[in-house]
């Protein structure tokens, strides 16, 4: 694990790919990574359609099912609500280290490259850009509109990091779940996190 990164803000839209993100907070987790949650609304619709997972809508609860599923630590996870303008990521004086939006909308994404800011998500953001903080944006979409592309443009030269859900197949996967791990694999390599998901390209 990267000795800077001590805390990770982890945005879920409403994209399809959630097995993504909620794989990537696990991740985050067992690695002792302290996590700042956001979730849109459309997400709670794509977890229970795409998982059969239903949210807890409110953010209190949230918090407290992952926590107790997904085994943390007391107040390693923190969930917050789209516009809980109090929360820390709000704001440029208390970011994080880094952010990853995952699954990410392409309305999302169009939000962040034009500095709109009118949800938490969009805010934390714009607080990871205009303080030079990683951000990684790992958009679901197929086939991208030259829009689209116009607005990861934009956003990379921002020094925002795009990356697309995109799995290879070159490690052989037997299961969904090592599909799902590859692209995770990926995110945790760009927040400099060690993880045991992939044998690294030419090692046995």
């Amino acid at each position: 694990m990267s000795p800077s990164l001590n805390s990770v803000t982890l945005a879920l839209s409403g994209a399809s790919g959630m097995a993504y993100g909620l794989r990537l907070l696990e991740c985050l987790l067992a690695a002792n990574i302290e996590v700042n949650l956001l979730v849109t609304q459309a997400a709670h619709i794509v977890a229970k359609q795409e998982l059969g997972i239903a949210l807890p809508a409110r953010a209190s609860d949230l918090e407290r099912q992952l926590s107790e599923s997904m085994q943390a630590e007391a107040g390693q996870l923190r969930v917050y609500g789209r516009d809980d303008w109090y929360a820390p990521v709000a704001s440029g004086s208390n970011p994080a280290d880094a952010m990853v939006v995952c699954p990410c909308s392409m309305g999302t994404l169009a939000a962040i490259a034009h500095g709109l800011s009118d949800n938490l998500i969009e805010r934390a953001a714009d607080v990871m850009l205009k303080e030079q903080r990683k951000l990684i944006l790992v958009p679901r979409e197929a086939p991208f509109s030259t829009l689209h592309l116009e607005n990861m443009l934009k956003l990379s030269r921002m020094n925002a990091v795009i990356l697309p859900a995109n799995p290879g197949f070159y490690h052989r996967p037997q299961t969904i779940e090592a599909v799902i791990d590859f692209v995770v694999a990926r995110i945790l390599d760009q927040l400099g996190i060690d993880h045991a998901l992939m044998t690294p390209w030419g090692e046995d």
